[in-house]
């Protein structure tokens, strides 16, 4: 039997958010490897394996999968959303790279999903839907100063932005220095998307302005979006439509 590796993602929640391509590679599979929740949403079945993990065990876990390919398993490595968005499918590629020269022949293929921010956007609209940016706010892979960098030159070219691990109960202070910075950046009416948990049963969506938000209204089932300057709400009966226009006028440009 030919092994293979394929990462997939599972998108935000919602089982008809997952791909056709994607559950056609979970039912071929001998083994599925990945963080213990995403794991979980897997149904099991007779001549399928599931190998769940720590959130902060990725290399092993992409050397686990690979060396099980080379032994000629079909492994699928799962994430949520897309797994080319802050998920699984660089650290299988770093493995990849930094383990045996008879790994490279593996087929490895990156299966798209829908990853939070899409789902967020839909939700509301179309905050992102001029340019952006999206920015783990997560400081265990990189320090601090340089997410600050990147905050303030993200607001600065007045980008949409995308945060995702915005508060963790460890670090709760993270996010409340990023509100700092966009409030040092922004002006007070931007405003700002806090969707939890979107497609699942227990999805929260809050519109806010910088102004007006709070830290403690995001942890980390939360993905945050921040407009730009020139996103608008429109009211109407129910929740209202957030987006942002294609259209940047000329004077606004330079």
């Amino acid at each position: 039997m030919t092994g293979w590796v394929k990462i997939a993602g599972l998108g935000p929640g919602d089982e008809a958010l997952i791909t056709p391509e994607v559950s056609g590679a979970l039912d071929e599979a001998t083994d599925i490897v990945g963080y213990i929740p995403y794991v979980a949403r897997i149904a099991e079945r007779p001549g399928l394996t599931l190998h769940a993990s720590d959130n902060r065990v990725e290399i092993d876990r992409s050397q686990h999968a690979l060396q099980m390919a080379a032994d000629g398993k079909r492994v699928v490595v799962v994430s949520s959303g897309d797994p080319g968005v802050f998920a699984m499918a660089a650290a299988v590629f770093e493995a990849l790279e930094n383990g045996p020269v008879e790994w490279r022949n593996i087929p490895v293929d990156v299966l798209p999903g829908i990853t939070a921010m899409l789902a967020a956007s839909a939700r509301a609209g179309a905050p992102l839907g001029h340019d952006f940016c999206a920015i783990n706010l997560s400081d265990n892979l990189k320090p601090w100063s340089l997410i600050e960098k990147r905050l303030r030159l993200a607001a600065q070219a007045d980008f949409s932005m995308a945060f995702y691990n915005p508060r963790s109960k460890s670090r709760p202070e993270g996010f409340v220095k990023t509100l700092e910075i966009l409030r040092e950046e922004c002006e007070p009416e931007r405003l700002i998307l806090f969707a939890r948990a979107v497609s699942r049963a227990d999805e929260a969506i809050r519109i806010s302005t910088l102004d007006e938000a709070t830290a403690d209204m995001a942890d980390m089932q939360t993905v945050v979006l921040v407009g730009s300057s020139r996103t608008r709400m429109i009211e109407r009966s129910g929740v209202p439509i957030v987006y942002t226009p294609r259209f940047t006028p000329d004077e606004d440009q330079g």
